[in-house]
């Protein structure tokens, strides 16, 4: 069952529904400005900042009416992937360094550049992508750095693969290792920092996860840096080539296992920039969630956490594909839309463009989803966003399977001990809102994938996603 369903939806560029109720505006750009996007700022009705992989930073007015306004705010950079406005400053991380930019005459071109902290060294390795910044709630600026994976010009560096802290002082502090192509980095509204992962050696699927001061996420590359006075991990040892990730999170020290894996192409390859839902419904019924880009599939991901016993774990959902080109950045605007940055310069994409900027907006309809997936004793509560029938909630509606990824040195992982799980009882709420689900065979450290393929609203249509992706890390007890 599972796979079947896995490869029929990887085989699918777009679901009907999607585009229904998250239309997708575009800005066309003018011939001198290439939008490969690398940061979004937005500024305000129609206005933003964007920062491009060409080292550019173009501020765009009246953005989604048709006949944008664009103007170049700075350029001559080296490769910017995130913006951030803090302290009258925009922030930028450069290939090198932490910068910020303001503009001190307002004549709209920035004028005064300082670099706050240019501490982490480069190998001139095309792939040395520096990513962010995240400001997290003591003022700290958080930046993933990307190991190499070809020629590195000027020799091997230290700190590839690490994830830093800069203090508001400016101290860099290696807090984080085991990292591969750390796409994207953010604070949750409660604090707790995040990044995406990319699928690739000792990463068996892309992901989701907690930066933590102290862990290692189980990539090898630059660990041989644990050793350096500066770090704040401790040397985790020499990997295992060939062990289930429950085990290496069991064996490896402080080896940090997921929120949440993102099964290969049913799900995207290349999670990127993510953003939280925190408009109050201007965007629909999914408040308070996470969207995820996806460069490979120019698709967003929209993913439910929750954290157990101090333990953050979670489930992803698709969202919406069929985007214009590879999804690098995303943010939500002040009036409630998700604008989308995105270029295919290096790495494959769908799509039919190169780059772009769009714009996704809420429709104003409700779409029949399933809205969250919570863990429970003894199974999963699956919430959706509207209405079920009462009388479709039965246990034959719903299938579960499980399995979890192998820490390997090849590239990517199979699915490992995949098991059919047997959904012994379902007990629906009255109002078709929710349904509780009694599972056996639940195993912490593994995804299980559900089709709610048996699931139908008050007038007999189907969910526009009847698949959801949980990563169970750890059981509630109650």
């Amino acid at each position: 069952m599972v796979i079947h369903f896995l490869i029929l939806l990887a085989t699918q560029i777009s679901v009907p529904g999607e585009a229904e109720h998250y239309p997708a505006a575009e800005c066309l750009a003018p011939p001198r400005a290439v939008l490969e996007v690398g940061g979004l700022l937005p500024l305000g009705p129609g206005e933003l900042l964007a920062c491009t992989r060409r080292g550019e930073i173009w501020r765009i007015q009246e953005a989604w009416d048709g006949a944008p306004k664009f103007s170049l705010w700075c350029d001559g950079l080296q490769e910017p992937l995130g913006l951030l406005d803090y302290q009258g400053w925009v922030w930028t991380v450069q290939r090198g360094e932490l910068t910020r930019i303001r503009d001190t005459n307002d004549d709209g071109r920035a004028d005064d550049f300082e670099t706050f902290c240019d501490d982490w060294p480069t190998s001139g390795d095309y792939h040395e992508y520096a990513f962010g910044p995240a400001l997290d709630q003591d003022g700290n600026f958080w930046v993933t750095l990307n190991r190499p994976f070809g020629a590195q010009a000027f020799g091997p560096v230290d700190w590839r693969g690490w994830a830093m802290r800069i203090t508001p002082d400016g101290e860099m502090q290696p807090v984080c290792a085991g990292l591969r192509s750390p796409a994207g980095v953010g604070v949750a509204p409660g604090g707790t920092v995040f990044y995406t992962d990319n699928q690739g050696e000792w990463c068996g699927a892309s992901k989701l996860s907690v930066l933590r001061e102290g862990d290692f996420h189980g990539h090898p590359w630059g660990i041989e840096s644990a050793k350096l006075p500066a770090s704040r991990v401790e040397y985790p040892g020499e990997p295992v080539d060939g062990m289930l990730m429950p085990e290496a999170a069991k064996t490896v020290p402080h080896f940090q296992l997921p929120a949440v894996w993102f099964p290969y192409d049913v799900m995207g390859r290349s999670p990127s920039g993510f953003a939280w839902d925190q408009t109050g419904g201007a965007f629909g019924p999914f408040t308070g969630q996470l969207f995820v880009g996806d460069q490979y599939q120019a698709s967003v991901i929209r993913v439910f956490l929750e954290e157990v016993d101090g333990v953050w774990q979670g489930t992803c959902f698709p969202f919406r594909r069929g985007l214009v080109s590879g999804v690098i950045r995303v943010a939500f605007d002040e009036e409630g839309g998700l604008i989308v940055g995105m270029s295919d310069r290096g790495w494959p994409a769908l799509g039919t463009k190169s780059w772009g900027l769009q714009r996704l907006t809420w429709s104003g309809e409700t779409p029949f989803e399933i809205l969250a997936v919570r863990a429970r004793p003894g199974g999963f509560r699956i919430e959706f966003t509207r209405p079920a029938d009462p009388a479709t909630l039965t246990k034959e509606a719903f299938a579960y399977s499980s399995w979890t990824y192998e820490w390997h040195s090849a590239y990517g992982s199979e699915p490992f001990e995949t098991q059919a799980l047997r959904v012994t009882a379902a007990h629906p709420a009255a109002d078709g809102r929710s349904v509780e689900l009694e599972v056996d065979g639940l195993r912490e450290g593994f995804v299980h994938a559900l089709l709610a393929h048996g699931v139908r609203d008050a007038a007999g249509k189907p969910l526009i996603h009847e698949q959801a992706y949980t990563t169970l890390i750890k059981r509630p007890t109650r």
